[in-house]
């Protein structure tokens, strides 16, 4: 049996002095160097930074497919440093990777669905409406004798969201989920995690290096060499370019452009995030 879990507190994720060496060195080539995170249950949190900053590593750590060395983690109330709780964390967590193909185990879709299930003793005779409707909720009703390897890429993506929302975790684990996808199935996936995160009260960490992706959470944690550098709400993060220049990412094209209109005498009121801020600010400003 896993550790029992802490009282409640409404934080779901509480990481202290967290860090991490994949050479296993106290000191040299820290992929994650002492990190503090709180996330309450129900938010939305973006892991921006660039290749190599620890975000991925540190959704790792969290769903326990790396090893605790340093720190103290709690997940869903479970310490991350006791083998055992390993099977509650990972149920509580659904992790959605990079590339959707690696994540398929089957050549229908309702059997990949199914396999979760199975894994956790789902009632047999329940799978197969619970695997209609993790596709409904992810806009793939129908879907069930598909082959995934025939869905264009947002669909195959929202096939493994499904596979993983199937056991209804806590916590929803995006790593790079999009970096595959072109912009409709960009489109798709993201549309998709913004109604599980508003509809389904799921906690959402969005792990990404597109800054225009990071402009749908609640808030954004800005990683830079194994530490976070900045943490805030979209709008206090994206909106300083040379903040973002640190870590070799670029400024939204609204806050680019408010700069670049600024440059040449044209001074808005506030700092857009969006294009249709921009718009509209422009608009009334005429």
């Amino acid at each position: 049996m896993g550790d029992v879990q802490v009282k409640d507190n409404g934080l779901i994720i509480e990481a202290e002095r967290l860090s991490f060496s994949y050479e296993h060195q106290e000191s040299l080539n820290l992929a994650l160097n002492d990190i503090n995170l709180k996330v309450k249950k129900g938010e939305f949190i973006a892991l921006l930074g660039a290749n190599g900053s620890g975000k991925s590593t540190l959704a790792r750590l969290i769903n326990t497919l790396l090893p605790l060395q340093r720190g103290k983690l709690l997940v869903n109330g479970f310490d991350a440093g006791i083998e055992a709780n390993k099977r509650d964390i990972r149920r509580a967590c659904g992790m959605v990777f990079q590339n959707p193909d690696n994540q398929f185990v089957s050549s229908l879709v309702e059997e990949d669905i199914a396999f979760g299930l199975q894994n956790y003793a789902y009632p047999q005779e329940e799978i197969a409406s619970r695997v209609a409707q993790v596709l409904e909720i992810v806009g793939l009703p129908g879907f069930e004798q598909r082959n995934p390897s025939f869905l264009s890429g947002g669909q195959k993506q929202r096939s493994a969201i499904a596979g993983v929302l199937a056991v209804d975790p806590d916590i929803l684990i995006l790593d790079e989920a999009t970096s595959m996808l072109d912009s409709e199935g960009r489109k798709e996936v993201l549309d998709t995690v913004q109604r599980l995160h508003r509809d389904h009260q799921k906690t959402v960490l969005m792990i990404t290096h597109y800054v225009e992706e990071a402009i749908l959470a609640d808030r954004v944690c800005l990683l830079s060499a194994g530490r976070i550098i900045a943490d805030g709400t979209p709008r206090e993060i994206l909106t300083q370019p040379e903040l973002l220049g640190q870590t070799q990412l670029r400024a939204p094209f609204a806050v680019r452009l408010f700069f670049g209109l600024a440059d040449k005498g044209l001074h808005l009121p506030e700092i857009p995030l969006t294009t249709n801020e921009i718009v509209r600010q422009i608009c009334q400003s005429s």
